[in-house]
């Protein structure tokens, strides 16, 4: 039986791949509906005038080899496994400016890889990952205010975007309160938001067969001030502070070790510029210092020596659009997020805050978590440079290079790590997206990593990561 379940997975959504051409089209023109089928989708979308609701399930197996051990003959170093992710939300209008949106979130997965997984199933638990209330034009103002548990991406996603990294793209919620100010005659929006985090999620509301797991590494508070303004012709300016306190959890949890968690408070100061030059080129720069105190990590991360923080990050992205009729662009991008210097007693490592997420690899967001936490991908210099196009009205194509350094000597609870050299490595990106449908789309993922002289040479066999990602929404 092994293997059965993920093919049978894989094969449904590569025939709905390949037949692409046949799917769109019947997408773009379907044969008519039984009776009573659009009847029933609307009653389920708008079962009362005061009542809206959808869902939708998205499918994912994943494959490859390395993503954590970067080494061929280590027991766990093959991954295969299937993502079952169905949603349900609803939103309740309680009046023309007010409205309670709620969001039931339940991923479940079945194992094929690697040896030591003791379960081939595991249902895991549901959650509310939206459970909030809005209120719109708050004192007649254009004032905007949601209450409770939410999404919040600000930005390019760089440092806020998932309040739970640790259970992947299952959920990216923050239980919050924010405020937006629409500030018209200067072209302006100010956001101010309270965040209040757990490391659980059952803090206000407990989750459906809970299994004790954390969403994020320790309790956290922070409160964002977020300026964007766009008074200038085709340039859109943006100005932050973020102060994030995290507190260390002491009960145990199921899916991390304690060691993840760690004392720090954390202020950062930054600002981004983005916008067209003439009709071809499009850019964006941000930057961030950051300043406070973390946990030693060499010692007690909850009550042991505090060091003093001072850290600095960049991400800049130059593209360039041909405007021609298969949308091909090129683009060349430079982050850099400071390491910790050894010789020194602070500490200078970049904290990435709420931007722990797979934002350019899928890959390495493992492979960081034997140095810092997963996708806390820090320490790090990378020169990117990609590609891409439209095939045609369903597909796009994307590729990408990255070449990545760490900016200091670092050190790893599974990897033998150089104490002079800093080149990372290689890695090669590749994504198929597709949209078949408003209802249909999905991609399939490549990535390909060719460790460099950083990692020594019994953790530095190359790893590879595939992706097949169906989704649909009713």
């Amino acid at each position: 039986m092994k293997h059965e379940v993920w093919k049978a997975g894989l094969w449904m959504a590569v025939v709905t791949l390949v037949a692409g051409s046949g799917v769109a089209a019947f997408a773009a023109a379907p044969e008519p509906a039984p009776e009573g089928t659009n009847s029933f989708l609307d009653t389920f979308h708008n079962p009362t005038p005061w009542l809206s609701m959808g869902a939708d399930f998205r499918f994912r197996t994943e494959y490859g080899e390395n993503w954590m051990t970067l080494n061929d003959h280590h027991i766990d170093h093959e991954r295969e496994y299937q993502r079952y992710r169905p949603r349900w939300w609803t939103k309740w209008t309680l009046g023309d400016d007010a409205t309670i949106n709620t969001r039931l979130t339940w991923e479940f997965r079945t194992w094929d890889e690697p040896r030591t997984q003791d379960v081939n199933f595991d249902n895991d638990e549901a959650l509310f990952d939206w459970f909030n209330i809005n209120l719109r034009n708050v004192g007649g103002m254009p004032l905007n205010l949601t209450l409770g548990r939410q999404d919040i991406v600000l930005g390019s996603r760089w440092l806020v975007f998932d309040g739970t990294p640790l259970d992947g793209s299952r959920t990216i919620y923050f239980d919050a309160a924010r405020a937006t100010y629409d500030w018209a005659d200067a072209s302006s929006k100010i956001d101010l938001i309270y965040v209040s985090q757990t490391a659980e999620s059952d803090r206000w509301l407990e989750p459906l067969h809970d299994r004790d797991r954390a969403v994020t590494e320790q309790d956290e508070n922070g409160l964002i001030l977020y300026l964007t303004n766009k008074s200038l012709d085709s340039m859109q300016i943006e100005g932050f502070f973020i102060y994030k306190n995290d507190n260390p959890i002491d009960q145990p949890v199921t899916n991390m070790p304690n060691a993840w968690s760690r004392k720090a408070e954390i202020f950062t100061f930054g600002g981004g510029v983005s916008g067209m030059q003439g009709d071809s080129w499009k850019y964006r720069a941000e930057g961030a210092i950051q300043t406070g105190e973390k946990a030693d990590i060499t010692g007690d991360l909850s009550t042991g020596d505090m060091q003093d923080l001072e850290a600095y990050g960049a991400l800049a992205t130059l593209e360039y659009l041909f405007n021609d009729s298969h949308a091909n662009a090129t683009h060349v991008t430079f982050e850099y997020a400071s390491g910790d210097d050894p010789d020194t007693d602070d500490n200078e490592q970049f904290d990435l805050l709420w931007g722990e997420w797979p934002r350019w690899s899928e890959l390495l967001i493992y492979t960081a978590s034997y140095e810092t936490t997963p996708a806390e991908l820090t320490n790090l210099i990378r020169l990117n440079v990609g590609h891409s196009f439209n095939l045609n009205k369903q597909w796009s194509f994307t590729a990408d290079y990255h070449a990545l350094w760490a900016d200091e000597t670092g050190s790893s609870s599974r990897y033998s790590i150089s104490d002079d050299d800093k080149f990372r490595g290689d890695l090669f990106t590749a994504w198929a997206k597709f949209k078949f449908s408003s209802q249909l789309s999905g991609h399939l993922l490549g990535e390909y990593f060719v460790p460099g002289s950083y990692y020594e040479k019994d953790t530095n066999d190359a790893a590879f990561f595939l992706r097949v990602n169906v989704e649909y929404v009713f």
